[in-house]
């Protein structure tokens, strides 16, 4: 082992701090906080960062004992937010969870945390699935990227709705406060990069709730793609690939659908599903401009409009 790993690997671990990031999250924040609490004693606190909520986040957050931290919408960025988190968090293991992603099982922190038995692991990541709601192309999406045996994505990868990083690595790396998103990721490039491993907990499940417009989930992804020319510069998503991606993504999606009977209920949501993700892909990986504050609203906020 090297002597830097050495250095910020401590075992066993002791205790946990959860932080979640929250902008209107009322409508699940409750089972959200309830079903981790119940996840086991480990759990030393939970933190919730908010970003100028106006429905019953804060009550909610309030009423399970979390630290509620504010950060005002003009500095907010993803990683600025978890930041601040993380700085407020008294954990040797900080937890990432959405505000609208719900554990599942009263063992999803402890599988979460069991990969830092490893001292070379600095970093988890659990998996996600679909719930309530989910649309039936994000569901396909999170069976991609979350199997239950081993993941396809590069070692880099990882995904702060549902995971951990040891305190002392976010100590050394912290997040990027100036991406649009994928913010784990690039902290992810920092681990690797430096030596230590990204592991990935499939047992450690959540329920993955997205309720967005097609807008939002243009957005969504345009802000993403933004972001990962960032961290990754040689990647470029031309008209013509994007194109091919949404044929190639909306025969695969129509193929599962019509062999679990539902064609003819999924094929529109497929359809725009696929076409605001490329769409908004394409739109975000052909931007080499700073956003304005204005942009910055619609990217960041996009429940704010």
């Amino acid at each position: 082992m090297c002597r830097h790993q050495a250095d910020v690997m401590q075992l066993p671990i002791e205790s946990a701090s959860l932080i979640v990031r929250t902008f209107n999250e009322g409508r699940y924040l409750d089972r959200v906080l309830s079903a981790a609490r119940e996840s086991g004693p480990l759990l030393r606190e939970i933190v919730v960062v908010d970003s100028g909520s106006t429905d019953d986040t804060l009550t909610i957050a309030s009423s399970h004992g979390a630290n509620i931290v504010h950060i005002e919408k003009a500095e907010f960025s993803f990683g600025r937010s978890l930041n601040r988190g993380c700085a407020a968090a008294k954990g040797e293991v900080v937890v990432f969870l959405s505000g609208h992603c719900i554990p599942s099982g009263s063992d999803w922190l402890e599988n979460l945390l069991k990969p830092f038995a490893d001292p070379r692991v600095a970093a988890v990541y659990g998996r996600q699935i679909g719930g309530e709601g989910t649309k039936y192309s994000e569901a396909r999406a999170f069976e991609k990227y979350y199997p239950m045996g081993q993941p396809s994505q590069g070692e880099t990868f990882c995904n702060n709705a549902n995971a951990s990083v040891r305190r002392a690595i976010w100590n050394r790396f912290k997040f990027d406060e100036e991406l649009t998103g994928l913010e784990d990721i690039a902290m992810g490039k920092k681990i690797v990069g430096a030596g230590f491993r990204i592991d990935y907990a499939p047992t450690a499940v959540v329920a993955h709730l997205h309720h967005e417009s097609w807008p939002q989930v243009k957005r969504r992804y345009e802000r993403e793609a933004i972001a990962l020319r960032h961290i990754h510069p040689t990647v470029h998503l031309s008209l013509m690939e994007a194109g091919s991606c949404f044929a190639a993504a909306c025969a695969v999606d129509c193929r599962w659908a019509l062999k679990e009977k539902q064609f003819w209920t999924k094929l529109r949501e497929i359809f725009l599903y696929r076409l605001h993700q490329f769409w908004g892909s394409w739109l975000g990986s052909r931007s080499h401009r700073e956003l304005s504050a204005r942009e910055k609203a619609v990217y960041f906020f996009p429940l704010s409009k």
